[in-house]
Parts: C-alpha cells; sequence; structure tokens
C-alpha cells in the first residue's frame, strides 16, 4: 500500500514538474516574438523616419508631381500609427512600398534628381532599412512559427489553453513589396 501512494505521489510531483517546464517554456517564447515584433518596429520606424527626408528631396526636383508626393506622406503617415496588429502593419507597409515604388519611379525623369548626393544616400538608408526588415521578419516568423507549433501540439497545448496562450500573427508582406523599391539610373 505504501508503494502505491508512492508511486501516486511521484506522478504528481511529475506532472506539476512537467507544467512548470511546460510554462515556462510558452513564456519564453512568447517573449521571443514579443522582442522580435519590437525590433521589426524598430526597423519600421527608422523606414518612416527617412521618408519625409526623401519626399523633401524629390519635391525639391519634382514640385509638379504632387500625387505621387502626397501617396507617399499619406501612406507613411498611415503605417507609422502605433497599435497595429502584424497582419494590419503588413498591410499598411505593403501600401507604403507600393506608394515609394511610385515615387521611385518618379524620380527617373529627373536625371539632377538621380544624381543628387542626397537622394542617393537617402535611396541606400532605405534599401539596407528595407533588408533590416526582411531579416526582422524572418526571425520573428520563425519565433512565432515555434509559439504556434508549441501551442498547439501535446501535451503543451494543454497548459497553453490553461493559462490564455494563443497563437500569434505572422508578419508577411504580399509579392509586390517583398523586395525593396529599386530604381535604375
Amino acid at each position: 500500500m505504501e508503494w502505491f501512494f508512492i508511486a501516486i505521489a511521484a506522478i504528481v510531483v511529475g506532472l506539476v514538474l512537467w507544467a512548470i517546464l511546460a510554462y515556462n517554456a510558452l513564456v519564453r517564447l512568447r517573449n521571443l516574438v514579443q522582442e522580435a515584433w519590437r525590433q521589426i518596429d524598430v526597423e519600421l520606424q527608422r523606414r518612416h523616419d527617412l521618408i519625409p527626408n526623401l519626399v523633401e528631396t524629390v519635391r525639391g526636383y519634382a514640385t509638379h508631381e504632387r500625387e505621387a508626393l502626397e501617396a507617399v506622406t499619406q501612406a507613411r503617415t498611415v503605417a507609422a500609427a502605433p497599435g497595429s496588429s502584424p497582419a494590419e502593419q503588413a498591410a499598411q507597409e505593403n501600401v507604403l512600398t507600393q506608394a515609394l515604388g511610385r515615387l521611385f519611379a518618379v524620380a527617373e525623369a529627373y536625371p539632377d534628381l538621380k544624381a543628387n548626393r542626397n537622394f542617393l544616400e537617402l535611396q541606400r538608408e532605405l534599401t539596407n532599412t528595407e533588408d533590416r526588415v526582411a531579416a526582422g521578419r524572418r526571425f520573428y516568423n520563425a519565433n512565432v512559427r515555434s509559439l504556434n507549433t508549441r501551442i498547439e501540439t501535446f501535451p503543451d497545448v494543454f497548459i497553453a489553453n490553461a493559462f490564455g496562450f494563443h497563437r500569434e500573427e505572422y508578419f508577411e508582406t504580399d509579392d509586390a513589396a517583398r523586395q525593396a523599391p529599386t530604381v535604375r539610373f
């Protein structure tokens, strides 16, 4: 009879230890996802900060291209607004990327602008930032995949449900926005 109680106690202790380890692993993954999103947010903010300078540089050369300049400014304002989910942010960034593509297309018509050092530097910085956003997106999505897999797999699904862990959204862009805007000189 004594061995029976010892076996039951060992099983209970094992289950409690497993629950603690599973909970801690889920918290660790959730924190990694949040950290990765904050890193993307930093890069997106950097991108948003570069755009007004780019618009002003283009405006100096292409004053009658008001529609393209306003589209970029409007898209930047929407994309820079805080509080968006990853899916909403991705959609906003897609609109911004398309507007930037139109702005760069406008720049093609102005040889002096294409040769302007400030414009070239801003374009290079924007391209570098796009690369960092892409790297951040890959890191974020990998962590989201790990968390979502852990939340949905047996037996961790029980701990996830008990403590309110939920699936996270991926940060995905559409095909038109998968590459940084390019300008051919």
